[in-house]
């Protein structure tokens, strides 16, 4: 029985669909309308036609964040190509595996004046680690196959270009599954990480940093931190992991963390990281011993000086390490210090969070947001004085959150909550922005209105740039720029179909919030939020 004939397009998208890719976002392009006709022939993958490619390659970043599969996005060439690479770069950044696909020049024209022609693969080096020009129909599979491998397997970002009329030309091919890879511990013994655990014992002052990368570990990091006698810091991208209720979480470490916990983080001894990569200088001890868990060591270019590296999962080495610690001696002190720190924080966070005023401290704001969003909703922040404030005072439960964690791009919210959305209609979503970051991709209010994307986008309007002006003042450098021209932000909301609302009162917040948040539509609320000095700016 021979193969049904179809076109490269066709094809690929018949093949991403075994994958289980469900949605591609993009902006429409000539060099690329061979796959946009054959997205508008099947129903299996939806295309999510946004205002601006980085807002596509955002989404495809937030839903490969959210997920852990593969986050696809598309645009045409040149410029279209070019404004990806944002979007490209947080995933990258962040480890987000990602399969750009752009249309390319007519291979008779490639290499030469062609308008808009440029080499998409020097183009795509930075960010990708796998990029090819499919330059034979034959050939669709196989490149597409070490693509997505590659992306998933490494966690990174791939792309592919496709010229324009390789697209619609007939291909020869079979979709096929990926390999079934099993995966499991029976590799790690107590044995094999004897060396681990031997350092471990040997601590009086131990500390756990975790990330997003131990989200399926942590009851098991908490029963370790019971056994070891640790206390537990997040990582920005790990607020939501553990509930801040927990006896041995302390917050958040780096700027906008538990200003207390840096001076005895300082103090640790041995640190054991789970699921992170966040080392941030000025903050985490000099000479105590380190040990990693990772999946990716060989991608780690960061200078975290780690004595012991364990390359797997956090969830299958964790109750490994915890039985090898059984009867461990602990450190009285230790715990009532860091008992100590979480209650003191615990206190000042909580007169933050009740800071008078209007307009309203940003603090005031995040405790707001604190007690009225769900439990288990999806928080989205942008880049900027609202991504500090929220580590800063809100105390995180079962919510997942979704950053630009190592790009720390404006513009990553809006895109990354209308992902979210996408992915979790079940769950409520926030979008937690300032009003510059909110700019620079407010056209795709509209995004959300073509898809009926019921979340909300909180607005910390201080009509500035306020961390970079705080880091201006902290330069003791003169300023410009860093006054923003704003337009009202409700009427914006509701003339692309929006529920806009504003809090004009001290007293209103919480029911404001709460009003957005039963809104069965996409709603914002403008918050004027004072131009306050974030306290930890270095």
């Amino acid at each position: 029985m021979g193969e049904t004939k179809r076109t490269v397009a066709e094809l690929m998208l018949d093949q991403l669909s075994l994958f289980g890719v469900k949605r591609i976002y993009g902006v429409v392009g000539d060099a690329s309308f061979g796959l946009i006709d054959a997205l508008a022939k099947q129903d299996k993958i939806k295309f999510i036609a946004v205002k601006h490619e980085s807002t596509a390659a955002f989404m495809a970043s937030a839903e490969a964040k959210l997920t852990g599969k593969l986050g696809v996005c598309t645009a045409t060439m040149g410029p279209g190509a070019t404004n990806l690479m944002n979007g490209l770069g947080d995933a990258h950044a962040d480890k987000a595996p990602v399969l750009a696909i752009t249309g390319q020049a007519p291979s008779n024209k490639i290499g030469t004046e062609f308008p808009q022609y440029i080499d998409q693969q020097e183009l795509m080096k930075p960010f990708a680690s796998y990029s090819a020009n499919l330059t034979s129909p034959d050939a669709t599979i196989e490149l597409l196959h070490k693509a997505v491998q590659t992306s998933l397997g490494q966690r990174v970002v791939t792309h592919l270009s496709i010229p324009k009329d390789i697209f619609m030309m007939a291909a020869k091919g079979k979709p096929r599954s990926l390999p079934n890879i099993i995966e499991g511990s029976a590799h790690f013994t107590k044995e094999s990480l004897e060396q681990a655990t031997a350092i471990m014992k040997t601590a009086k002052r131990p500390m756990i940093l975790a990330g997003a990368g131990a989200a399926s570990a942590s009851e098991e990091l908490e029963k370790l931190a019971d056994l070891w006698g640790a206390g537990i810091l997040a990582s920005l991208g790990g607020k939501g992991v553990f509930d801040e209720s927990s006896p041995h979480v302390l917050q958040g470490i780096g700027e906008g963390g538990n200003p207390y916990a840096s001076d005895l983080f300082k103090q640790a001894d041995v640190v054991l990281l789970a699921g992170t990569t966040w080392w941030p200088e000025g903050y985490v001890p000099t000479d105590a011993r380190i040990i990693h868990i990772d999946c990716h060591f060989d991608k780690f270019v960061k200078s975290i000086p780690v004595e012991i590296g364990i390359t797997g999962k956090t969830e299958e080495v964790i109750p490994l390490l915890t039985d090898s610690l059984q009867g461990f001696s602990l450190s009285e002190d230790w715990i009532a210090s860091c008992q100590e720190i979480k209650e003191k924080w615990a206190q000042q966070n909580e007169q933050e969070g009740n800071t008078e005023g209007y307009p309203y401290h940003p603090s005031r704001i995040i405790r707001a947001l604190d007690r009225t969003v769900a439990a288990d909703a999806v928080l989205a922040l942008d880049t900027g004085d609202n991504t500090v404030w929220t580590n800063r005072n809100f105390k995180q439960k079962n919510q997942t959150v979704l950053v630009s964690g190592y790009w720390r791009t404006m513009g990553f919210g809006l895109p990354a909550a209308m992902a979210a959305k996408l992915i979790k209609p079940e769950k409520q979503v926030v979008a937690i922005v300032g009003d510059g970051g909110l700019q620079m991709v407010l056209a795709d209010l509209l995004t959300a209105t073509r898809y009926n994307l019921n979340i909300t986008v909180v607005v910390l309007n201080n009509e500035a740039l306020q961390m970079e002006r705080d880091k201006l003042k902290v330069a003791d450098k003169k300023e410009v720029g860093v006054d923003l021209t704003n337009p009202d932000f409700v009427k914006v909301a509701e003339a692309c179909g929006w529920k806009g609302l504003r809090a004009e009162s001290e007293t209103e917040l919480e029911a404001l919030l709460e009003e957005a948040l039963n809104t069965n539509a996409p709603t914002l609320v403008d918050i004027k939020t004072a131009q306050v000095f974030f306290p930890e700016t270095n």
